[in-house]
């Protein structure tokens, strides 16, 4: 049941970047019969945790919901310096750039800025959740996991189903290694066509991946030339995101156990 109520918020979550949200669509995009979401999301609401608009019939998140991230942010919000860390590679780059948090299998999106150039891809928004292994950031952050937990995962999923047979694990493994060898990680547009991005990993203080500074704009700026300067770019930013963090005193264990 908690699975359910979790999964139910996260499909909350997603509303401000889609449309609004009625029952029967949460219903939909969580796989679970209407009537049980319809009772999920009513007791959500007697604990402030989900509202619904009564003239709409569309639920958001409650309040409850501000206020627990509030006293959560002290433990896991890292966007006030990481956010100076987007800018500069927004400034720098021209592309868009992103900032991404590890969730248990997942990797979230938390801050999004767009550089100069008018071509962009959408692929990444503020809140989108991709599967370990899927986008540039999720390869990042499995590449740099260590060897037994990249084994037990890739036992535990099957990206190539819902992802496409570039996500199968033999091609998987041999990004992984190649991300390894390079330090950053490139998505030569296995999402959507044409849009690409590239990552590197912030490393929390037990050495672990758990954010990841991505660049993502369309094909045609990610020539193999370029993909050395974006990639230094990423390296350096991360390093000085990770040695800002591990310096500021603030206690920065990544939240993906």
């Amino acid at each position: 049941m908690v699975e359910k109520v979790a999964t139910v918020l996260r499909v909350l979550a997603s509303s401000s970047q889609s449309a609004d949200l009625k029952t029967a669509e949460i219903a939909r995009r969580c796989g679970i019969p209407r009537a049980t979401t319809h009772r999920l999301l009513t007791s959500l609401e007697h604990q402030g945790l989900a509202e619904r608009d009564r003239r709409s019939g569309c639920w958001y998140l409650g309040p409850d919901v501000y206020l627990l991230g509030r006293a959560a942010a002290p433990r896991y919000d890292i966007t006030s310096v990481g956010r100076e860390a987007v800018h500069r590679l927004a400034l720098e780059t021209g592309e868009s750039a992103f900032l991404s948090v590890r969730r248990g299998d997942e990797t979230v999106c938390l801050i999004r800025e767009d550089g100069s150039f008018p071509l962009r891809s959408f692929v990444l928004y503020e809140g989108a959740r991709f599967p370990l292994g899927v986008v540039s950031a999720g390869l990042v952050t499995l590449a740099m996991m260590p060897d037994r937990e990249v084994l037990d995962y890739l036992d535990r999923v099957d990206l190539a189903s819902d992802w496409g047979q570039s996500h199968s694990r033999p091609e998987l493994m041999a990004r992984l290694h190649e991300t390894r060898r390079k330090g950053y990680a490139v998505n030569p547009g296995l999402v959507v066509e044409g849009s690409w991005g590239m990552a590197a990993a912030v490393f929390d203080d037990n050495g672990q991946p758990a954010w990841a500074l991505t660049l993502t704009g369309v094909a045609t700026r990610f020539q193999p030339g370029r993909q050395k300067e974006l990639g230094r770019l990423l390296l350096d930013a991360a390093h000085n995101l990770t040695v800002s963090l591990q310096s500021s005193g603030t206690t920065v264990k990544g939240p993906h156990l």
